[in-house]
């Protein structure tokens, strides 16, 4: 059988409904906003409905807050674009102040709305750890080796690729060399840990606490003296 096109006004009945269970009075299309609700002396409930969620009704609901602090958007659960970023789209709405509902079984007869997110005031839970770790990272990166807007992770010069490819270019004729020494040399204590993780394959170990250049690492090398 065939799927039937879900339209706006289609969300409609079941918003009103829900609304209505909570003592309010429902009235469609006023002033422009799709679903206006009233309860006595309380702020208006304003609802956007749209099959879809994009910019567009994004920026209507936002709008719509000059008008009262109880802005929500009304979308079918099978909406794809927020199925597919179901979290992030909600924390999103949280930040502009705006709720969110949703509309089940909107092809069908039993169609029900359900309240997903509450428009109020956002308060971000600051991440100090996550916030050390950005900055740290700024810190010990040398120069800038990477454009902005990279549009993959593959290549991007991390601080710790670039104390990698330091000590990469740590004299190869020296062959076989204590982790120790290279430690020395470079001025760097942590040298060792990179050579004992080798994240990248660039190194071999000869024994206990020496090191080579393994083929991918003498590979590197040609490219990363241009760096």
């Amino acid at each position: 059988m065939p799927r039937v096109s879900i339209r706006e006004s289609d969300l409609y009945l079941p918003v009103k409904r829900l609304l209505e269970s909570h003592r309010y009075e429902v009235k469609g299309e006023v002033q422009d906003c799709d679903v206006l609700a009233i309860r006595g002396a309380d702020a208006p409930v304003v609802v956007e409905l749209k099959v879809t969620l994009n910019l567009d009704v994004i920026l209507q609901a936002v709008a719509r807050l000059s008008l009262t602090p109880h802005v929500y958007i009304g979308i079918p659960a099978e909406c794809g674009a927020f199925k597919r970023r179901r979290r992030p789209t909600i924390k999103l709405l949280r930040m502009l102040g705006l709720g969110l509902l949703v509309v089940a079984n909107a092809h069908r007869e039993t169609r029900t709305a359900q309240v997903l997110l509450d428009p109020g005031l956002y308060t971000p839970r600051r991440s100090k750890r996550r916030q050390q770790r950005l900055i740290g990272e700024f810190i010990r990166r040398l120069g800038d080796p990477n454009l902005g807007g990279t549009e993959t992770r593959r290549g991007i010069v991390t601080a710790y690729r670039q104390r990698a490819l330091e000590i990469a270019r740590f004299p190869p004729q020296s062959g076989p060399t204590k982790a120790s020494r290279i430690a020395r040399a470079l001025q760097d204590p942590k040298a060792r840990d990179v050579l004992y993780r080798d994240v990248y394959g660039w190194f071999d170990r000869a024994s206990l606490g020496v090191y080579d250049l393994s083929p991918k690492g003498r590979d590197v090398l040609g490219p990363a003296r241009r760096e």
